[in-house]
């Protein structure tokens, strides 16, 4: 994967002000270190970048303004877990979680976020090139070869991926370095493509129904009601309505779609303009969770740590610096 580091990677380091260093004993043994320039914010990129075509990346740091990034992605699969992240991709909008696994179809299209400044990203993940998962998949298993792109689309992004949290985690606490580093990471990324396969695997047998064009339409006028009604107490019965479907069709059908739960989406939409009145306004803890639909602070305060890791008050000092 030399290319894909010389041709993607090191220019937008620099475009960015990263700097070679040496790695802080936090990162994995071996691999290269960029740091931030300090002017810009703070932090390290460090990667690991295999002759087998594939290559590891940590993201830990974080930008002293809010920066939006407008990248090209080579072509490639990636899979990605992130313990912290606040911003938004624009291509097309949605909003970026912590403790969810991610993954990216480079060389398709370019990759355009908004990165909230202050609060660190911080993510590992896996990024395999078609030498990779095309020639080597196809030579080794050409009876069984599944086409990858839709084995990674199916993540897209998910919180419940417990066996990929479990496995990256390994990789960033790893310090062998040598030939025993080569065999570690030859194993983690043979590894994690295996889990992405047989994820993949298991949610086409539970593919029961397949979702019509219609009711695609009314789950899209579903999550736009919810959009604009987030801060309202919603109801399962009122949604149904709306979406002229059954309580358990509905259900049902939000799941096998968005890979999510209607309750799920209501949590995340609220969530996500809690951090926007947590970093832009001055009104209380209190007076946001009534804004975003939650009557009790404390239960709002919990749901915002887990979804971000930390506190409604943490992340409003943090977002202000």
């Amino acid at each position: 994967m030399k290319n894909i580091v010389q041709d993607f990677y090191l220019p937008t380091l620099n475009d960015y002000a990263f700097s070679p260093c040496e790695s802080p004993d936090t990162f994995p043994a071996g691999g290269n270190c960029f740091r931030i320039h300090p002017d810009l914010g703070e932090g390290h990129f460090w990667f690991y970048n295999s002759d087998k075509n594939y290559n590891i990346k940590i993201h830990d740091f974080s930008f002293k303004e809010d920066v939006v990034l407008d990248m090209s992605i080579p072509e490639c699969l990636s899979v990605t877990y992130y313990t912290s992240i606040a911003g938004e991709e624009l291509m097309p909008y949605r909003r970026m979680s912590s403790h969810i696994v991610k993954s990216f179809l480079g060389g398709y299209k370019s990759y355009k976020a908004l990165i909230h400044k202050n609060i660190p990203i911080q993510s590992l993940g896996i990024e395999y090139s078609p030498a990779y998962y095309d020639a080597f998949l196809i030579q080794q298993y050409h009876e069984t070869y599944q086409n990858p792109q839709d084995a990674f689309r199916c993540i897209d992004e998910t919180a419940d991926f417990p066996e990929m949290v479990h496995l990256l985690s390994q990789i960033w606490n790893y310090q062998g370095i040598g030939i025993c580093a080569s065999m570690f990471y030859d194993a983690k990324a043979a590894e994690a493509l295996s889990l992405v396969f047989e994820r993949h695997r298991r949610l086409n047998e539970q593919k029961k129904f397949s979702i019509s064009d219609t009711d695609k339409e009314l789950l899209s006028v579903v999550t736009s009601y919810i959009g604009d009604h987030y801060a309202d107490k919603l109801s399962i019965e009122q949604l149904s309505k709306i979406a002229c479907m059954g309580t358990t069709k509905l259900k049902r059908t939000f799941k096998a779609y968005y890979g999510k739960t209607i309750s799920q989406y209501i949590q995340e939409t609220r969530i996500g303009q809690s951090e926007q009145l947590l970093a832009y306004t001055n009104l209380t803890i209190g007076q946001i969770s009534q804004a975003v639909g939650y009557s009790n602070p404390g239960r709002f305060a919990e749901l915002f740590r887990e979804s971000n890791g930390i506190l409604p008050l943490e992340y409003r000092k943090i977002s202000r610096g």
